[in-house]
């Protein structure tokens, strides 16, 4: 349902808006997925919605294809980070009236450009033209990118063009799915972080289901090495997990 390539997360990086806002319009349902929890802590849910797609821009231009996981997992930690802080912070994190206003004036000027030229204009052109730098221009484009609201309940793409389905209706309901996601990329990292030796044991024991006997054929190493080199890999990565 988030099947976002690595082209498109590619354009957005490199400062394509057009790249960047499809990725956050085709994320939005997971950002309100994930707000709608925190719902009844004293907050409005559209905050939450707005801070929460704050997060899924950072994962946009973070996100490496190496990770080999899809953007809307990659994204999940970061939009729950910043809900978080957001809350943890008693909700101090605004989106201001002027950076509101701003956004207005670069949505209106994206719009006059796109109808005449048939293309998106740059945010150099854009700084230029409202006389503002383009960290600023880039900022407030950032910030006021949950403004496009979906509904919980509004048909939306899900892939297959010829059908279309609810955010309530293809996104699971299981409170502990975004803890399991952020468990998993965790390891995932730590898998990431180390040697090459030790991360090819753990890649052909638990991701391939390859026997100790078969990774130390396939290593030149014996099996009793690698029951030792696994051993001290499995108890190295439960003390930072747990640490």
């Amino acid at each position: 349902m988030y099947n976002n390539t690595y082209e498109e997360i590619a354009k957005a990086q490199s400062g394509d808006n057009e790249a960047m806002t499809s990725l956050v319009d085709n994320n939005l349902g997971l950002v309100y997925n994930i707000a709608k929890r925190f719902i009844g802590r004293g907050f409005e849910l559209e905050d939450l919605k707005q801070v929460g797609t704050i997060g899924l821009i950072k994962s946009i231009k973070n996100f490496n294809n190496e990770f080999s996981v899809q953007l809307s997992t990659y994204a999940v930690p970061f939009i729950m980070g910043e809900i978080k802080r957001y809350i943890r912070d008693d909700g101090t994190i605004k989106v201001s009236r002027s950076i509101k206003e701003l956004s207005n004036k670069i949505r209106q000027i994206q719009k006059e450009y796109l109808d005449k030229k048939g293309k998106e204009i740059k945010i150099e052109e854009i700084s230029k033209i409202l006389k503002v730098p383009k960290e600023e221009i880039a900022a407030a484009i950032d910030a006021t990118s949950a403004t496009i609201v979906t509904s919980f309940n509004e048909p939306i793409n899900s892939g297959d063009s010829n059908k279309q389905s609810t955010i309530e209706e293809i996104i699971p309901d299981n409170k502990d799915e975004e803890l399991n996601i952020a468990n998993k990329l965790t390891i995932n990292k730590l898998i990431e972080e180390l040697p090459q030796r030790e991360r090819e044991i753990v890649m052909l024991r638990y991701f391939y289901g390859k026997t100790q006997s078969e990774v130390a054929n396939k290593l030149g190493i014996s099996q009793v090495q690698v029951s030792r080199i696994e051993k001290k890999i499995l108890i190295s990565m439960k003390r930072k997990l747990v640490g």
